[in-house]
């Protein structure tokens, strides 16, 4: 069967996702080598947020993190409160930013921190789950507050150009993001009735993918 997909081909994952979309060699189908890392992101766009699907090769290394929450970083918020786990530094100058949004920075900030410690970066991310939690008196997640904080550390580099796209916080005008990232994961975003700690709205656990030898 044939989709209209684009793909972007490496022997390692940084190639294979700072890289825009190409077309698989006729034949050869979605069956990666032994090192290939193989990213199907959706046709026509220069700037999606997320890979359709990832393909890893049987010789490639993975890192799987645990599910990550945000830092009680707000000494001012009550104890137990979504506020306690933001940080203010992260949003000073901000307009109008969702507690959800503001704790998302917070996480998507330990992720990185995460990953560097086993010897990775934000670029070798190839999938990711993120479980958010709704607001008080919200009928529904805060997946736009979500969205945005995620586009301050991933998907913030236009495949064509290849320039830095400046991304909003909040309700203040795009500006540059906190990380410049051209990593597109395959990612998957639900909301859940509670989380592991009170006060936490977001946790997120991510897969990478260790560069070939």
């Amino acid at each position: 069967m044939k989709r209209r997909t684009k793909v972007a081909i490496g022997t390692a994952l940084t190639a294979s996702l700072l890289t825009g979309g190409a077309a698989l060699a006729e034949g050869r189908g979605w069956w990666p080598g032994p090192k290939e890392v193989r990213v199907s992101l959706p046709e026509g766009q220069s700037n999606p947020a997320i890979a359709t699907g990832v393909a890893t090769g049987g010789e490639v290394a993975i890192y799987q993190s645990s599910g990550l929450g945000p830092t009680a970083l707000n000494p001012s918020a009550p104890a137990g409160s979504p506020e306690l786990y933001t940080d203010p530094a992260l949003t000073q100058g901000a307009t109008r930013v969702t507690v959800t949004e503001a704790q998302a920075l917070v996480v998507l900030r330990n992720v990185k921190t995460n990953l560097e410690a086993a010897g990775l970066t934000l670029a070798d991310v190839i999938t990711m789950k993120c479980y958010l939690m709704k607001p008080p008196g919200v009928e529904t997640a805060d997946y736009a507050g979500w969205n945005r904080a995620y586009r301050q550390y991933f998907a913030n580099i236009d495949l064509t150009s290849k320039e830095v796209v400046p991304v909003p916080m909040g309700t203040s005008a795009p500006q540059a993001p906190l990380v410049a990232n051209k990593a597109r994961p395959a990612r998957a975003t639900m909301e859940v009735a509670s989380l592991a700690v009170k006060g936490w709205m977001v946790e997120v656990e991510v897969t990478a993918a260790y560069k070939a030898r």
